[in-house]
């Protein structure tokens, strides 16, 4: 139910009592608060003691005219939106009200609904606004407050950090699952900063972005001469993320002969480095993270049962970004914020047409691909504002897909899903390899290994 203080509040400033009072009906009949000011220097008193959500005023008033009323809203607070009325079509004054910072124009006489339409508008324009500079301002608590949650507020996205607390201060292990991009890392280190083991390091690797032999080498160490180039001894990350937490992102890609030798790893918690015969103790904890179905790939036989068993002790599933839609402002103003750090200057932020866009896009590469989107878009805008036009065609020009359909399902396998995905990832990407892998969140070598596989020239 929505209460009166949930209501815009308009600021009407004219110099004619009789327009204020026609206005202020016409205003409260359409569901606004309405405040009126008899000239532009009262408008100009009452701001100092209130701050509407819009300010509609006339343009030519004696004593203070609306330009100048525009530049004292402008120099108290400038995200409120102001629009002019005059009766006199002076395309200068248009000029100038525009390049001063007015949201809109208007010529008397208007139409009502015309009116009515605008104000709504610039509500909208306020609201994203103030929660913009809301976000911002909460962005930069969580930074000078050291590590905070990932970002989101959402109740899919709550609920996994919720059950991430519990768990991080165990020595349970935990088996992250999601699609691509959805932020499985990012939750890894979260359980990390808040365990008993944040003191000790946190080390990751990819497993399907290396050949089985080179990972092997990579998670449990190897001795010299064990095979051509080991010159020397060297410890695996097994060892390395001794007393912190290991991650095995994409474990669901490894072979069944790493498959064998990890199983042994958690199950006697000590490692034998290639080509040694004794083992060595680890004592680190472990965290794992796949964006495939591993019960299915176990049913499949691609993927070792005990080993699965041993992983799903404590299982995360992280919503894709499809499913947190309301997220994407915070997510994006946490982009945008970092990216304005990094190229040194002042964050830039969307335009309402962008975000409103981007809302609306189902994001297959999810929280990755919002985050390439939005570099690309800081790197094509040279102003502050991000316009639609720079974002990536395949978000402007695509609408919502639904996720419900009332033609039977025909239960394609995970195999022709993954293959069909993956395909019209890189369709949309243009045939570009790397920039298809990014969205997908596979390393390159991943993705040409999975084309040879579908029959696909890489």
């Amino acid at each position: 139910m929505t209460t009166p203080a949930d209501k815009p509040l308009v600021l009407v400033v004219d110099d004619e009592t009789g327009i204020l009072e026609t206005l202020g009906i016409l205003l409260k009949n359409a569901g606004f608060r309405v405040q009126t000011a008899l000239g532009g220097k009262l408008g100009i008193d009452m701001l100092q003691s209130a701050t509407p959500d819009i300010v509609l005023t006339d343009v030519r008033m004696p004593s203070v005219g609306g330009l100048e009323l525009l530049a004292a809203v402008r120099g108290k607070d400038a995200d409120l939106p102001v629009i002019l009325m005059t009766a006199q079509a002076d395309l200068r004054s248009a000029i100038q009200a525009v390049n001063a910072g007015a949201f809109y124009y208007i010529q008397k006489p208007f139409v009502n609904d015309e009116l009515i339409a605008i104000l709504r508008r610039a509500a909208e324009h306020r609201q994203l606004r103030v929660e913009n500079r809301t976000l911002r301002q909460e962005i930069r608590r969580r930074d000078s407050s050291g590590p905070g949650r990932p970002v989101g507020r959402s109740k899919p996205w709550l609920d996994v950090l919720r059950l991430a607390e519990t768990v991080a201060p165990t020595e349970s292990l935990v088996l992250i699952q999601g699609e691509s991009g959805t932020g499985k890392e990012v939750v890894a280190r979260y359980i990390h900063d808040l365990s008993l083991r944040n003191g000790g390091p946190f080390l990751s690797i990819n497993c399907g972005a290396l050949p089985e032999s080179l990972l092997e080498s990579e998670l449990f160490g190897h001795t010299k001469g064990s095979f051509t180039g080991a010159v020397k001894d060297k410890a695996g990350l097994f060892t390395a993320a001794a007393e912190g937490t290991f991650f095995l992102d994409e474990i669901g890609e490894t072979t069944p002969a790493i498959q064998v030798k990890l199983l042994r790893v958690l199950q006697s918690r000590e490692v034998i480095p290639v080509g040694a015969t004794e083992a060595i103790d680890t004592d680190t904890r472990v965290l794992a993270a796949t964006n495939r179905d591993l019960e299915e790939e176990m049913k499949r036989g691609n993927f070792r049962g005990d080993l699965f068993y041993r992983l799903n002790v404590f299982t995360l599933h992280l919503p894709p970004l499809r499913q947190r839609a309301e997220d994407i402002p915070l997510l994006a103003t946490t982009f945008l914020t970092r990216l304005g750090e990094v190229h040194g200057g002042p964050a830039k932020r969307l335009s309402d047409e962008a975000l409103e866009a981007m809302q609306v896009y189902a994001w297959p590469g999810n929280v990755r691909e919002l985050e390439n989107a939005l570099e690309r878009a800081v790197i094509l805008t040279p102003g502050e504002e991000i316009a639609h036009s720079v974002l990536p065609e395949r978000v402007t020009q695509r609408k919502a897909e639904a996720v419900v359909s009332e033609r039977a399902a025909v239960n394609p396998t995970l195999d022709v899903i993954e293959r069909s995905y993956i395909l019209w990832v890189l369709q949309n990407e243009g045939g570009n390899k790397s920039r298809a892998a990014d969205v997908l969140g596979i390393d390159p070598s991943t993705l040409y290994r999975k084309l040879s596989r579908y029959g696909v020239e890489a």
